[in-house]
């Protein structure tokens, strides 16, 4: 990703509505399904704003972090005041299950990344039991200027992201999408009044009442996913996986 968005998502990521809603979801993820014992992993950590949050909620949990800039792995070790490490999703620096966790948002997606060796990887350095979460960007038609300026390289559906899963070998795989009430919003941002080329990405700081706005729809879509039904469809995927 280019050092102008780590920019951007270093400014953003404590307050964004979307910032909070992803760490929102990924803590659900692992508070339904917390892995095994051991130490838990971020792959693809950006400049540290999950590390951050979990340290403050769970403070005694052993979180690690990795990203492949070794100038995000300093902003994130400073952020959070936990381990992190600059390397490559394709090829982990870690030893085989060292870890009962590992989340990794929006990096399969990723240029630089291969798919089916990252997820041999996570596969590798997880223990038994252990659970993934991904975070993943949906639909093909929703490619735009934002997916270019982080150098997403291909977006997901829910069928597509558990046949990788499965070829990885993992099991008790399950895929929810969210943002789900605002994809409408999502599209007609994307597809007419930011379709340049040449458009910003999607990670900015809005004017508080949008932002508070956009947090209220994403709770209240996370209310109505638990309680009431899941989203048929929606601008991100959450896959959770167990290794066996």
């Amino acid at each position: 990703m280019e050092l102008a968005e780590y920019d951007l998502m270093d400014q953003a990521e404590d307050g964004m509505w979307w910032y909070r809603a992803a760490h929102a979801r990924l803590l659900d993820a692992l508070r339904e399904r917390p892995g095994a014992p051991g130490p838990l992993l971020d792959a693809g950590c950006g400049t540290g704003g999950f590390l951050r949050v979990l340290a403050q909620i769970e403070p005694r949990r052993e979180t690690v972090g990795l990203d492949y800039l070794p100038q995000a792995a300093r902003r994130a070790m400073d952020k959070s005041g936990r381990p992190v490490t600059a390397g490559d999703a394709n090829r982990l620096p870690f030893g085989n299950a060292s870890f009962g966790a590992a989340i990794s948002v929006d990096v399969i997606c990723h240029l630089g990344v291969d798919p089916a060796r990252a997820l041999a990887e996570l596969h590798r350095v997880l223990r038994p039991g252990g659970t993934l979460v991904l975070n993943l960007p949906a639909y093909e038609w929703l490619r735009s200027a934002h997916d270019v300026r982080v150098h997403n390289a291909r977006r997901f559906t829910r069928a597509g992201a558990t046949r990788l899963l499965e070829e990885a070998g993992f099991t008790q795989i399950c895929g929810r999408y969210w943002n789900g009430l605002l994809l409408p919003l999502m599209a007609l941002q994307r597809k007419v009044l930011q379709r340049r080329p040449d458009a910003p990405s999607d990670v900015t700081n809005f004017p508080p009442w949008i932002d508070m706005t956009l947090h209220a729809v994403s709770e209240a879509e996370r209310w109505i996913s638990s309680h009431i039904v899941p989203m048929p469809a929606g601008g991100s995927i959450m896959m959770l996986a167990t290794r066996p």
